[in-house]
């Protein structure tokens, strides 16, 4: 069943199924995608790849046109969208779609040399020191009248 569904899943680049299946699809193909895009369409790859498709249209597909399309992603092909529980049994619907979105990567601020510089540490308590427990009261109120 789940190779039909990730055959169908890679022809249509979307299918209606619910969250469960969503899930198990999901990987099934990543993981194809993935093997596409190294395999470089070597006949082993592609092998290996017939092993869980049913057609080879589609493994065409996978190879020409989806590898290529992903080759710039590091991973994350596929997205789930819940969309609401079927009327027969209330189970869960979501839509598994292929992204098309070109991938965006944020910029990393760079740091100031003030950052950079560790905060200064507070004293440790001075019960940590070994001091009695009244001792160790006392320091730490007259830690708080230095601060005020």
């Amino acid at each position: 069943m789940l190779r039909n569904m990730v055959t169908s899943f890679l022809d249509l680049e979307r299918i209606e199924t619910t969250d469960a299946k969503a899930k198990e699809v999901r990987a099934l193909a990543e993981r194809l995608i993935t093997l596409a895009k190294r395999g470089n369409g070597s006949v082993a790859a592609r092998r290996r790849a017939m092993r869980v498709l049913r057609d080879r249209r589609v493994m065409k597909k996978l190879f020409e046109e989806l590898a290529p399309r992903f080759a710039e992603r590091p991973g994350g092909y596929t997205r789930i969208v819940k969309v609401e529980t079927r009327l027969g049994d209330a189970a869960p619907l979501s839509i598994l779609q292929l992204i098309n979105e070109p991938v965006t990567f944020k910029e990393r601020k760079a740091r100031d040399a003030e950052e950079a510089e560790p905060a200064p540490r507070k004293p440790a308590p001075a019960e940590a020191a070994g001091q009695p427990a009244e001792a160790a009261a006392e320091a730490v109120a007259a830690e708080a009248e230095k601060a005020e």
